[in-house]
């Protein structure tokens, strides 16, 4: 009986494995060119280092609180936003109020969601990615699945040796027998875990390594004394920064 439940689980580790060890070769293959020297950043911006440091998600919150500030977007703790201004200066606020819809007024979780997926923050992406800076959209989603199958083939392994345990509780040498064949699973995607850690974890961050050194860089504004340094705590930390606890409730909704 045990057996039967064995080979599920080393065809799953082996496969989950074998997965991630073949996207970890690909991210190497596309990570690792040069980018050309048309792509090359003259300057990071606000919005370049928000999608560095949190993805879409950070880019659009550091939209919403730079509009806000400027008195453009009314950010309610209710979790409706509704704009003031409809003129929008620059493409990304053209499509945050184009976003938000004809009635001027929308959801705040809507909003966010609809802008994250939005082609004008996908381009802030896609150009820190030519530049080197990003990891590519598509290397960071395989690398985040393959991980995340490892995972799941390691739970499904305990899962079946504690059962196995529980079927052959009563046969003691039935059971240290499966014990001894589950360690092979269980050691499997354990160590590919952890060698993941190393290999494949700056892969699953928005940042490549380049971004990620740019980061580390830049100065981080521990005190929020103007609008800039509040844009710029938020760019890098994210709605934490924010110190109105309504504007913070506003943009948590």
């Amino acid at each position: 009986m045990w057996v039967l439940l064995l080979i599920p689980s080393c065809a799953a580790a082996v496969l989950s494995c074998l997965r991630l060890v073949r996207v970890a070769a690909v991210a190497d293959a596309l990570t690792g060119r040069a980018p050309h020297p048309a792509h090359r950043p003259s300057g990071v911006g606000l919005y370049e280092t928000a999608y560095l440091a949190g993805g879409p998600a950070r880019v659009v919150d550091l939209a919403l609180v730079r509009m806000a500030a400027l008195g453009r977007l009314h950010l309610a703790h209710t979790g409706w936003t509704t704009v003031v201004d409809p003129r929008g200066r620059g493409r990304l606020e053209r499509a945050l109020i184009g976003a938000i819809g004809p009635d001027g007024q929308c959801r705040t979780a809507q909003l966010k969601a609809a802008l994250a997926a939005h082609p004008t923050v996908r381009d802030i992406g896609d150009r820190l990615a030519l530049a080197g800076l990003a990891t590519p959209a598509v290397v960071r989603d395989r690398a985040l699945r393959a991980v995340r199958q490892v995972r799941y083939a390691l739970l499904g392994a305990a899962s079946m040796l504690l059962l196995t345990v529980l079927l052959t509780a009563p046969d003691g040498t039935a059971a240290r027998t499966a014990v001894a064949w589950y360690a092979l699973p269980l050691v499997l995607t354990g160590g590919t875990l952890l060698m993941a850690r190393v290999d494949v974890h700056a892969y699953t961050a928005w940042a490549a390594p380049a971004g990620q050194t740019l980061l580390r860089a830049l100065p981080c504004r521990h005190t929020v004394a103007t609008d800039d340094d509040l844009l710029t705590a938020v760019a890098i930390s994210g709605t934490a920064a924010v110190r109105d606890p309504r504007l913070r409730a506003a943009l948590g909704s």
